[in-house]
């Protein structure tokens, strides 16, 4: 494996500082926080960014989330384990994530509106932009995955 070619906080802190700021939007948007790591682990898995995928994978773990909703995640829609919010938010994700073959479709839009007020799906956009960018900076960074825990505060009971 390639060593890691840079730190983004170190050698570009005006961008990461402006990463962590829409990050604090996240948090305080009122989108629940579960699903806020879901659809960022769902997006890891789509664009194959390893650090990305041990970082939520480990967030939602602190927060109680359950193995069987994290390795099932990859087969979302054939698994009974998410709410129907959530199929929305994952597909919604999966469409926002994947542009090569055309615009997020009318049918996924139609599909999540039910689930999601303007200002939510606004916010979930933002959430999948967001991590879009991250998993973007950690591929060419080359970050090493593995190292990253959880801060305290978002552990269970934490």
């Amino acid at each position: 494996m390639e060593a890691q070619r840079f730190d983004t906080a170190k050698v570009a802190p005006g961008i990461y500082t402006a990463m962590m700021g829409l990050e604090k939007y996240l948090h305080q948007c009122g989108l629940e926080v579960g699903l806020l790591h879901l659809i960022k682990l769902r997006a890891s898995q789509l664009n194959g960014c390893a650090y990305c995928i041990d970082m939520h994978w480990k967030d939602l773990r602190a927060i109680g989330e359950t193995e069987q909703r994290l390795y099932g995640l990859d087969a979302w829609e054939e698994s009974p384990y998410y709410s129907a919010r959530e199929r929305a938010a994952l597909a919604w994700t999966e469409a926002v994530t994947d542009l090569k073959h055309g615009h997020v479709s009318a049918a996924v839009h139609e599909a999540v509106k039910p689930h999601f007020t303007d200002k939510e799906l606004a916010d979930l956009t933002g959430a999948v932009a967001t991590i879009n960018a991250w998993n973007r900076l950690a591929i060419a960074a080359r970050s090493v995955p593995g190292a990253y825990q959880p801060p305290k505060s978002a552990q269970k009971g934490g």
